[in-house]
């Protein structure tokens, strides 16, 4: 019996474990690429097939980078890879029990000639995909005019917005670097990929969270992390020379040019760019609103080279750049200061002529000498060169002037106050001021990092030093005039102030630091980080300040004896030497649905600051100790739906110079006095990201919630002289200050796929604290002024071959509450909504427009609650069987766009409208250069510009117009 039980006992251990054997999973891996150029296949279809009856088991998609993974149970298969437009791939698959993982390599997808030749089209280009944290967009979604930039397809990207200075933001994320299939252009440079990276070129867009050099070698989370536009280069451009010349004459006086030259073979990619314009380099929109202000009017040169090439253990990249910028910028502006009782009023007029050379030249290496071993090292070298000149005109006035005269402004310069003044009675100060400033600055900054693993279980050692190196020197002319109409002099007339000053200050800084980190795994795929970071700074500043007396003129140069004339209380030497100890600890899972990373940074910090200001000498140490808590979880419901969840706190301290008890009274009219009660600030931040999509639909949801709050955060106590309209600050601590912001993004086609929506809908709600002056009691208030945002984007686009006709509309509502001043609450919204078309006709011509109308209502400055009609449109006509184009483009045809900007704060709103050229008139010439490596693939760029296959309106042989997804 004994013996019985002895043999079920063990048939049964067999059978259970044979059955944990066969149901433990195998992870299979691999990589798709395209036959033709060795690029990664995005969003390809990966199925696991068993056999004898070929029904599919698993499947999934490979991410944008061509990778797959995919699990299963040990036992035969077939590996099925399919894409539309290539030759479907079958790979007979083996998985034994005794195998977790089984890597299948490189997979290559050769491409199906029949279908791309002879194929009209078989399915429209999805506008977004999504595959885990990575949002991509395909160029051939979004038309975009003959010799558009990069800027101009970026534009129509759903949830992507290009500000006034050129930065870009998508879905509430700033773009920190622009990368050409993932190497980084000009440095990762965002505006000079932006005006010098054609449309023509650009395949798919990607744009994702990219860790820096050492979270990525580590999997240690710096905090560093920053969003990348990453731009897919079409087939068959990277196996040869193209580039372009574009060559622009207008109206106005407006002229642009700018060419650019690339070799892309394989891995190895180079370009020389060059550029000159005068219409802020702004190209043309074409299908969207054209809502840029243009600020002034500038105009630039840009000349650069760029190079990055790959070998299975090295990667070089690198690039040199030099710029020039004159800008003349003339502004009429107005502001409102609040005070608790009444209200302080100021008006201006400033003209300013900045012209900046730079130059920049960085390099990166990363070298694998061994499959354990990375070495990374990236110097970079730049100088700049700045001359500016300005003219001011302010005056403050205890009413609101307005209300005296229609424009105020005109009432500023000296040469127009007369005895019949009529803004007399209500005058406090005005002032004429010119400067003339002169700075050359150099810097130079270089790291290094190696990184070796300690074995195949994810422990790590890696070693990081930097150091960084700057030289600034700065020279500052002023002649000002203030005349003070509330106070008198000795004859009774009113006092007059002048300011006349010549100012040095060269600065010298230089800093290094040295860090060490380990990873070591105490359980499976659980790692415990460990990392140490000691940061040294040094800076020295010498101000020099002499009073070259009156009348001297600013033109005039300095006098031979102005030596003499050294003023000691204007004038600083200060030395810092800043110390940090950074520690942190972490903990980091990675599972197969989720992820997290949890861990605490210590910073202990010394700084010591040597001062002296004219009698006030003081040798000051300050020691202080931060911590900034961090996490960051990620779970994945699938390859294409994703949530992420981050918080991270940081602590800052206030400058050395603030915690000093000193008044620096330079600027008579705005003084400011130090404050050694001075506390830490610590800022939280929470992030929740969210997105989902459906490929078979073209469907996708992206959600992004922000939440950002400050304790101890740094106001200005301001103490307001009637008498002068001056202001004393003094920093002060406090709280309350916190924002919070909302964004969720919808797009997809309809039924036939040649209908798309896209909807972007944001909310942000803001709660600013800042002190009030009360001039019945000569202490502060504490005001809190909230504002809330609500903005809905609507588009809506149908799109064929050759014609594509939008429909756009936005609106944006703000609530604005004070409440210590309720009477100051408004609730002001815009509204626009327009149209656009781009339309390819048989004869090689294009003709692109868009009209919007922008309204603004609800403001209480009369003159803001305005409409702007806008009206752009171009006509292009291509020659040279597709390599020159010659359009005709105008832009704001009807002469309604406006350049006003407008600013509210805690204590304070103002209005500034700027100089420009809006609406003129352009001629381009557009000439490509295309020299690929073979015949079939000149010929498929040259076809995948035109709309229409030849004469009639169909594809001919060996067209297939738009790439097929």
């Amino acid at each position: 019996m004994k013996k019985l039980v002895l043999l079920l006992l063990l048939v049964c251990t067999c059978a259970t474990l044979s059955w944990a054997q066969n149901s433990k999973r195998i992870t299979v891996t691999g990589t798709v690429i395209d036959g033709d150029d060795k690029s990664p296949v995005g969003q390809a279809t990966v199925q696991l097939l068993s056999l004898p009856d070929s029904t599919m088991v698993v499947g999934n998609v490979t991410n944008n980078n061509g990778v797959f993974s995919i699990n299963a149970r040990p036992g035969k298969y077939v590996l099925k890879i399919s894409f539309v437009g290539y030759l479907t791939q079958e790979k007979p698959l083996q998985l034994a029990a005794g195998k977790p993982s089984v890597n299948i390599g490189t997979v290559t997808l050769p491409t199906d000639a029949i279908m791309l030749g002879e194929a009209v089209v078989v399915a429209e280009a999805p506008q977004v995909t999504i595959s885990e944290d990575t949002i991509g967009y395909n160029a051939s979604a979004y038309r975009t005019p003959e010799g558009a930039m990069l800027e101009e397809l970026v534009k129509k990207l759903p949830g992507a917005e290009v500000d006034d200075d050129g930065n870009i933001k998508i879905n509430g994320k700033d773009v920190k670097k622009i990368m050409v299939d993932g190497k980084e252009f000009f440095g990762g440079d965002v505006k000079t990929g932006l005006k010098n990276l054609p449309v023509d070129m650009v395949e798919k867009l990607k744009t994702y969270d990219k860790k820096s050099d050492l979270a990525r070698i580590t999997g240690i989370d710096d905090g560093e992390e920053e969003t990348v536009l990453d731009l897919t280069v079409k087939k068959g451009m990277n196996q040869g020379w193209f580039g372009n010349v574009d060559l622009a004459a207008g109206t106005e006086n407006r002229y642009a040019g700018r060419a650019m030259i690339n070799r892309f073979y394989d891995k190895t990619q180079f370009s020389i760019i060059g550029s000159a314009n005068n219409v802020n380099d702004q190209g043309f929109s074409g299908g969207g609103p054209r809502w840029r202000r243009n600020n002034g009017l500038n105009a630039t040169k840009m000349l650069g080279a760029n190079f990055a090439t790959e070998t299975e253990k090295l990667e070089l990249g690198g690039s040199m750049r030099y710029n020039y910028r004159d800008a003349d910028v003339v502004t009429v502006g107005s502001s409102q200061r609040f005070l608790q009782s009444g209200d302080s009023y100021s008006n201006s007029n400033k003209a300013n002529r900045n012209k900046v050379t730079d130059f920049n030249a960085d390099f990166r290496m990363e070298w694998r000498p061994d499959s354990m071993t990375n070495i990374i090292f990236r110097p970079n070298v730049s100088y700049d060169k700045t001359r500016g000149t300005s003219a001011t005109e302010s005056g403050t006035f205890n009413e609101d002037p307005y209300q005296y005269v229609v424009t105020p402004n005109d009432y500023l310069n000296f040469n127009n106050i007369g005895t019949d003044d009529p803004l007399r009675d209500i005058r406090i100060n005005a002032t004429n001021e010119h400067n003339l400033s002169k700075s050359n600055s150099l810097s130079a900054n270089a790291t290094l990092q190696l990184n070796r693993k300690l074995n195949d279980k994810g422990r790590n050692i890696t070693f990081r030093g930097s150091f960084g190196y700057g030289d600034n020197d700065n020279d500052q002319y002023t002649q000002s005039e203030t005349r003070y109409y509330q106070i008198k002099n000795y004859l009774g007339g009113d006092s007059i102030d002048y300011r006349n000053q010549y100012i040095t200050m060269p600065t010298q800084n230089y800093n290094y630091t040295a860090q060490f980190t380990y990873s070591e795994p105490i359980a499976r795929a659980t790692f415990l980080q460990f990392s140490y970071r000691f940061q040294y700074k040094n800076s020295k500043s010498d101000k020099s300040t002499y009073d070259l007396g009156y009348p001297w003129n600013i033109n005039d140069g300095l006098p031979e004896d102005y030596e003499t004339a050294y003023v000691d209380s204007l004038s600083k030497d200060a030395e810092y030497k800043y110390f940090n100890h950074d520690i942190s600890l972490g903990l980091r899972l990675i599972r197969e649905k989720y992820q997290l990373s949890a861990g605490m940074s210590l910073q202990p910090q010394n700084t010591k600051l040597s001062y002296k200001k004219g009698d006030y000498m003081t040798d000051t140490t300050r020691t202080v100790f931060n911590f900034a808590p961090n996490l960051d979880f990620r779970y994945r419901f699938s390859k294409v739906s994703q949530l992420r969840v981050t918080y991270r706190g940081r602590s800052s301290q206030p400058s050395m110079e603030n915690l000093l008890p000193i008044v620096d009274n330079s600027n008579p009219l705005n003084v400011r006095v130090g404050n050694p009660g001075l506390k830490p600030s610590f800022a939280h931040t929470m992030r929740l990201f969210y997105n989902t999509y459906n490929a078979e639909k073209q469907r996708g949801i992206m959600t992004h919630v922000n939440f950002t709050a400050t304790q101890n955060s740094i106001s200005n106590s301001t103490i307001y002289d009637e008498n002068t309209g001056g202001t004393t600050s003094t920093p002060q601590n406090i709280n309350g200050n916190w924002n919070a912001f909302g964004m969720f993004g919808f797009n997809s086609a309809l039924k036939n796929k040649k209908f798309t929506i896209n909807s972007f809908s944001r909310v942000n709600y803001q709660n600013q604290v800042a002190f009030l002056y009360n001039k019945e009691t000569l202490h502060d208030d504490k005001n809190t002024t909230t504002g809330l945002t609500l903005a809905e984007n609507l588009n809506g686009a149908y799109r064929n071959d050759w014609f594509e006709f939008s429909l756009n509309g936005s609106i944006e509502y703000t609530a604005e509450r004070s409440k210590l001043r309720p009477e100051k609450n408004q609730d002001p919204y815009t509204f626009s909504y327009g149209a656009s078309t781009n339309i390819t006709l048989p004869w090689q011509m294009t003709l692109s427009t868009n009209i919007t109308n922008q309204s603004r209502r609800g403001y209480d400055d009369a003159s803001l609650n305005n409409n702007e009609l806008i009206w752009n449109a171009q006509i292009a006509q291509s020659l040279l069987k597709g390599a020159a184009t010659v359009s005709f483009e105008m832009y704001d045809i009807l002469k309604q766009q406006s350049n006003i900007s407008r600013s509210l704060t805690a204590d304070a709103r103002s209005v500034t409208e700027y100089n420009s050229i809006n609406s003129y008139c352009m001629v381009h010439f557009i000439y490509r250069l295309n020299i690929f490596g073979s015949k079939a693939a000149r010929d498929k760029m040259m076809n995948s510009r035109r709309g229409f296959g030849g004469p009639g309106f169909g594809p001919g042989p060996g067209r297939h117009g738009r790439r097929p997804f």
